[in-house]
C-alpha cells in the first residue's frame, strides 16, 4: 500500500494539471501580433473553416475596411494600414457563431539600438557625478568591509 500511495497521488496530480476542453459552440479567435495572422476555432477545438471574416480599420470602425473567409484551418491573415494607428477590429462569423478581436495598432516608434548609450546621453552632469560617487563609495564599502578581519 505505500509503495501505490505515491503512484496514486502522481496520478491525480497528472489529472488535474490536464487541461480540459469545453465542449460549447462559442467561438474563440488567437491574434499573432507580429504576423496579423487570426486563427478562428470552435470552443470545442475545431476550425472555422470558411467563415466570414470583417476587418475595420480605427478611422472607420462603422464600414468594412476588408473582407474575407478563413481557410480550412480557421486562418485569416492581413495587412493593416500602419498609417491608421490605433484598435483594428477584427469579426469572424459562421452559422450563428461568432467573435471579435480588437488588435491594437501603435505609431511607429523608432528603436534605439542601445538603450543604455540612450539614457546615459540623456543624464545631466550632476547625475553622472552621483552615479560615479555611488560606484566609488560601493567598492570602498566593500574593501572595508573584507579588509576588517575576523574579530
Amino acid at each position: 500500500m505505500k509503495k501505490l500511495f505515491p503512484l496514486l497521488l502522481s496520478g491525480v496530480l497528472v489529472a488535474l494539471n490536464r487541461d480540459f476542453v469545453a465542449l460549447a459552440h462559442g467561438a474563440n479567435i488567437e491574434v499573432s501580433p507580429a504576423q496579423i495572422e487570426i486563427r478562428a476555432a470552435y470552443d470545442a477545438g475545431g476550425p472555422m473553416a470558411q467563415a466570414q471574416v470583417v476587418v475595420y480599420s480605427p478611422e472607420n470602425p462603422t464600414e468594412p475596411w476588408m473582407q474575407g473567409i478563413t481557410d480550412e484551418d480557421g486562418r485569416f491573415a492581413f495587412t493593416p494600414d500602419f498609417s491608421q494607428p490605433g484598435n483594428w477590429e477584427v469579426t469572424v462569423r459562421q452559422a450563428g457563431h461568432g467573435d471579435v478581436a480588437i488588435i491594437p495598432i501603435g505609431a511607429v516608434v523608432p528603436v534605439t539600438p542601445n538603450v543604455a548609450q540612450a539614457q546615459a546621453a540623456s543624464l545631466s552632469t550632476m547625475q553622472r557625478w552621483g552615479m560615479m560617487a555611488a560606484i566609488v563609495w560601493g567598492f570602498v564599502g566593500t574593501a572595508l568591509f573584507f579588509s576588517r578581519g575576523k574579530h
